[in-house]
This record gives C-alpha cells, sequence and structure tokens, in this order.
C-alpha cells in the first residue's frame, strides 16, 4: 500500500487522547498523519475549517477524537465536511460520552468507534481493515476513468477542462446533451465519459453513426423491423433503440440524418416510443440519447438540413469541444501520452521526445485535432531508429522542401504533387477515411477522389482510427 494519509480531528481539551492513537498509528505502520486541535468555534467558522482540513488533507481515514460535550462541534464539522468533498470512512475516538450518542454517530457519519484505554490490538486492525476499503474504491474508480475513456481525454487548457468538467454534473440525469466540435476534438469519448459517469453505466452504450448509414436504411437501423416488414424481412430485427434499453443511445453526426428520420426520432425523444417497421404496436424505450455533429448547427438549420424543433429538443445542455489549435498549451501533454501508448503497445525503444519537435508540434495548425496528432505520434514511434524522438522524426503536411535545383516546371509539379497529397490526407483525416464524405466535402467525383488516393498511395485504413 502506497503511503495513506489519516487526519485526526482533535477535540478534546487535553491532547493524551490524539497523542496516544499518532503514536500507535505512526509506530505500527507507515502513515502521513496529520493531527489537528479543533477549537471552539462558530458554525461558519466551523464549515470554513472542514473545507480547509478534511478536503484539502485528501485523507483516506478520519480519526475523530472527542470528550466531554466537544461531540456536537464535531457532528458540525462532519456534517459540513460531507457537502463539499467525498466522503471517507472515520473513527470516532469517543471518552466520556453516552452509548447512545455513540449510536447517533454510527447512524449519520462514523464508521466505526472505539473508547479507551486505546491499544494497538484495538486500534490497528481497524484501521488497515478501513484503509484497504479506501484504496480498493479508489481502485475501482480508476478502473471507472479507464473504462470511460476519462484518461484519454488529456488537457489542461482553460476552455478543455471547463467542458470536461461538466461532464460529472450532466451525469447525474437524463437530460439530453448535443456535443459540438471539428472533427477529432473527442465527441464520442465525452459521451461515453456521461454514460459511464451515469446512474445508466450498468446498461449498453450505442454508437450510431447517423452520417455512414444510408438513408433509406436509417429507419430501419433505429427502429428495427418485424418479420414480412419488406421482402426479404424474413425474421424480425431489433433496431438500435432497443439495443440501447436501459443505456445511452449516441447519436453522431446529426446533421446527416434525413428530415423523414429526424420526424420519427423527435417523437421518439418526446415521448419514448416507437413504432418498428411493420409493426401495427407502439414500443417504449427507456433509453438516454447524446448527440453530436462537427456541423455548424445555426447554418445547419438555415439550411434545412437540421429541423428547428429536433435540433432544439436535443440542444437541451450544450458542450463545445475546442479544437486542438487553440489549446496549444495542452500539445505536449498529448504528445507526451500518445508516445507512452505507443512506446508500450509497440515494444518501441524509445523512450522521449525532444524540445525541437514539441516545438514543431506546437507550431502545427492540426485541422485534424487531436485524431490527427496521434496518426502523427504513432508514425513518429513506429519509424523511429532513436531513443528520443527528434524534429525530423515528426512529419508534418505542411513542411516544404527546398527548391533551389529545380526549373520551374519541375518545382510546379511537385508543389501540386505535395498539394495533392496533403490535401487528400487532410479530408481523409477530417472524415475518419470516409472517402465518400471526403469526396463530397472537396466538391469532386468519388471516382476521381479514389484515383487519388491510388496515385499517392495513401492507406485509406490508418484514417479510421476511433481513439483520440
Amino acid at each position: 500500500m502506497n503511503q495513506p494519509k489519516i487526519l485526526l480531528l482533535n477535540f478534546e481539551p487535553e491532547r493524551s487522547l490524539s497523542d496516544a492513537l499518532r503514536s500507535i498509528l505512526e509506530t505500527k505502520f507507515l502513515v502521513e498523519c496529520h493531527c489537528q486541535p479543533f477549537p471552539e468555534t462558530e458554525d461558519v467558522a466551523a464549515e470554513q475549517l472542514s473545507d480547509q482540513l478534511i478536503c484539502a488533507t485528501d485523507a483516506a481515514l478520519i480519526f475523530v477524537v472527542v470528550s466531554g460535550d466537544a461531540w456536537r462541534r464535531a457532528e458540525r464539522l462532519l456534517k459540513s465536511a460531507g457537502r463539499c468533498c467525498a466522503p471517507r470512512p472515520a473513527i470516532a475516538v469517543a471518552q466520556d460520552v453516552e452509548p447512545e450518542q455513540i449510536l447517533t454517530w454510527l447512524r449519520l457519519w462514523a464508521t466505526d468507534f472505539i473508547v479507551p484505554p486505546l491499544s494497538a490490538e484495538e486500534v490497528l486492525p481497524r484501521a488497515l481493515r478501513l484503509l484497504r476499503r479506501t484504496e480498493e474504491e479508489d481502485e475501482l474508480c480508476l478502473t471507472l476513468k479507464e473504462r470511460m475513456g476519462l484518461r484519454q481525454l488529456v488537457g489542461q487548457s482553460k476552455a478543455f477542462v471547463a467542458e470536461i468538467g461538466k461532464l460529472p454534473l450532466i451525469a447525474r440525469c437524463d437530460v439530453r446533451v448535443l456535443i459540438q466540435g471539428e472533427t477529432g476534438t473527442g465527441k464520442e469519448l465525452c459521451a461515453r465519459a456521461i454514460h459511464y459517469l451515469s446512474p445508466r453505466s450498468s446498461g449498453p452504450f450505442i454508437p450510431v453513426n447517423c452520417g455512414a448509414i444510408p438513408a433509406e436504411l436509417v429507419e430501419n437501423e433505429l427502429f428495427g423491423h418485424e418479420r414480412g416488414a419488406y421482402t426479404g424481412a424474413t425474421t424480425a430485427h431489433a433496431g438500435m433503440i432497443q439495443e440501447a434499453e436501459g443505456g445511452t443511445l449516441f447519436l453522431d453526426e446529426i446533421d446527416c440524418l434525413p428530415p423523414v428520420a429526424q420526424v420519427k426520432l423527435l417523437r421518439f425523444i418526446q415521448e419514448k416510443e416507437y413504432r418498428p417497421l411493420g409493426s401495427t404496436k407502439v414500443r417504449h424505450a427507456d433509453v438516454r440519447v447524446i448527440s453530436a455533429t462537427n456541423a455548424d448547427t445555426e447554418q445547419a438549420v438555415k439550411e434545412g438540413k437540421l429541423r428547428r424543433d429536433f435540433y432544439y429538443r436535443l440542444n437541451v445542455v450544450p458542450l463545445l469541444l475546442p479544437p486542438l489549435r487553440e489549446r496549444r498549451c495542452d500539445i505536449e501533454l498529448l504528445a507526451q501520452h500518445f508516445l507512452s501508448k505507443f512506446v508500450s503497445e509497440f515494444n518501441s525503444s524509445v523512450s522521449s521526445i525532444a524540445h525541437a519537435a514539441l516545438r514543431k508540434l506546437a507550431s502545427y495548425d492540426w485541422p485534424g485535432n487531436v485524431r490527427e496528432l496521434e496518426h502523427v505520434m504513432e508514425r513518429a514511434v513506429t519509424l523511429a531508429e532513436q531513443s528520443v524522438l527528434q524534429a525530423e522524426d515528426i512529419v508534418l503536411p505542411t513542411e516544404s522542401t527546398p527548391l533551389v535545383n529545380d526549373s520551374f516546371s519541375q518545382a510546379k509539379a511537385r508543389m501540386i504533387d505535395r498539394f495533392e497529397r496533403e490535401y487528400i490526407r487532410e479530408m481523409l483525416i477530417a472524415y475518419c477515411g470516409n472517402i465518400t464524405k471526403a469526396a463530397l466535402a472537396a466538391k469532386k467525383n468519388r471516382r476521381a477522389f479514389w484515383q487519388l488516393i491510388r496515385k499517392h498511395h495513401i492507406n485509406v485504413h490508418e484514417f479510421k482510427s476511433d481513439t483520440f
């Protein structure tokens, strides 16, 4: 066990009990023990002290030493502390206190109690048991954090932290959330975090990429169908709404939904009911809806791509994830994060990244955001021949090549070639390797776009990662 923190709150006029307790704890096993006398104060002062002592100390275990009439002040402190920080086990060490009062403490805030005379045989097993329980709970929280992906939401910039800090609050209730941000900013990770922090965490999390479903199949994928609903429907099919029962349905790229599907989803969002294709019965579903888009929603509403009533229903609580170019102070943190990830994943000998390489990363605008940075770091770790990543190991789309020895036509051809290659790569990064959507955004024929991909030997699959 790592060195735990134990806080002793002393409410006795004399320090005999607290001194004896501290001596037992510090001589028998390794702890960081804070002994704090707690004088007579008014209620407001008691709350302020509780904030400073219990919350700031971040103790794994609290001993409350009480004697005489001090039990009222002890109650005030523990009740106040419960409102400002996570609850921790507390052991009451009571002298000259009525048994009825000890029972009241056990019911309200105390995990255990000890009465003098104190002995190591009585104190240590209780303390060790509660410290182990706290450690197990902390490990459970860490596992949950890893499970929901919050460890991958790396950053310290003010705008980013402000949005991420809302996630635990949003998770408490079933309010609808619309997550907006450019491609690669971590929208699905935020949706997963909300789900796994919520009371629905034991239920399924069902992500739906609305842009990847052909328009004619959207209703079938979402609502399902009954047997015989159409030619070829030989068996019934449960839609994604039914699969998400008791959990969360994450609708990504909602601006790509056809208007008819928006209308039917609007009814489901309002009434929690839907009708599978070919069914005469209305079904009900207990599902939380979280949506996301990388589009300008106001513009999408004006252009008719997004129904206004549908947009308002989804956008109860908005989250706006900033692009990486607006949080440059996080680039180094993210680079180190991805370095550790890929070194471990590839069993690489790379140990660090040079300052020149970090400066190079920080000077780039990252149109593909965190996902693009991840790909750059993955490529650098894969191809690195030294233990320290250097600036030349970081390959960015905007790098130029000396043209001194080239003729005008050669230089022009080379620049056009570079432009085509990097433009295609950026479009594939922005649309996660979806060639159809990338070609549409580039306003090029899909066949012509694919020919450019083949011409420049671009591997489309490297852009289809969902990790941030």
